[in-house]
């Protein structure tokens, strides 16, 4: 087995064991990113805010498209006048970001890039929490739409092909959220150039808010399904700040060690 009974009864790992945990260890738990105090709150408030505004989101639009009060009655209106924009330009621009962030490239999409991610970076952890955030996505929006079951726009308007699955939420808007955003995050918030990190959120924002008014435009959704889904996405990226701030962050002048280091290699080994 993998342990045995030291001199003291307590149970000891073989060497073998000790160096695969290593390797696990080093690969998944090990980084470790060195903030203030001040920055810690600040990532703390960040991720709390996120998830209250996001759940409160989702939950106004809920309602709304349950009563079809409130922001539901501007569904038909908004719908109506971005389809008065409608023309060979835009729609193709509309439809290639539906075949680029749609359900058959979208796993391809993410899958290249997790694996891809995880191959060249020193830690998995990133890609890992990306690919748990895209499932996560993937399983909300189909247990919500069937639950609430809210129909389509109609047929007639649909310029890509006719669809008859449930409205509310836009898979589309949520998986392109969860990508754009928990990925730019785990990916930006480790540069210290704070202007790179910006301008990409920025980038990631603008495409995501393309594709959500895509989705109108196109006739598969109502305005209020995209933004449900951006303000699931906002709950889901508030839970990945959290949890990858717990995890990683740490106060600066107190970073544990590196437990994947040998003790010959670490600063308090070499003290003694």
């Amino acid at each position: 087995m993998g342990a045995d009974a030291g001199s003291s009864g307590v149970p000891t790992l073989h060497p073998h064991s000790e160096g695969r945990w290593s390797r696990v260890h080093e690969k998944f738990l090990a980084e470790r990113r060195p903030h203030t105090e001040q920055q810690l709150r600040r990532l703390r408030i960040l991720s709390t805010t996120l998830i209250i505004v996001g759940s409160i989101g989702f939950l106004v639009f809920l309602i709304s498209v349950l009563t079809h009060e409130g922001a539901a009655v501007l569904d038909r209106p908004v719908q109506h006048a971005l389809e008065a924009l409608r023309s060979p330009g835009l729609t193709g621009v509309s439809i290639g970001l539906a075949v680029v962030f749609g359900p058959i490239s979208m796993p391809i999409v993410v899958a290249v890039t997790v694996v891809v991610w995880f191959l060249i970076s020193k830690h998995a952890w990133r890609p890992a929490l990306l690919a748990l955030a895209m499932i996560t996505g993937v399983l909300i929006a189909e247990v919500i739409a069937h639950l609430v079951g809210r129909p389509r726009p109609p047929l007639s308007g649909m310029l890509f092909g006719a669809d008859h699955t449930p409205s509310f939420p836009s898979g589309h808007v949520l998986g392109t959220a969860n990508f754009l955003l928990t990925g730019s995050y785990l990916f930006f918030s480790r540069l210290r150039h704070r202007r790179r990190a910006a301008i990409g959120f920025t980038i990631a924002v603008l495409l995501l808010l393309a594709v959500a008014a895509s989705r109108v435009y196109l006739g598969y959704h109502w305005p209020t399904d995209t933004l449900a889904s951006v303000s699931i996405g906002l709950v889901e990226l508030g839970i990945i700040v959290a949890v990858d701030t717990a995890r990683t962050a740490v106060t600066t002048g107190h970073e544990p060690p590196n437990l994947a280091e040998g003790p010959e290699t670490h600063p308090s080994a070499a003290a003694r």
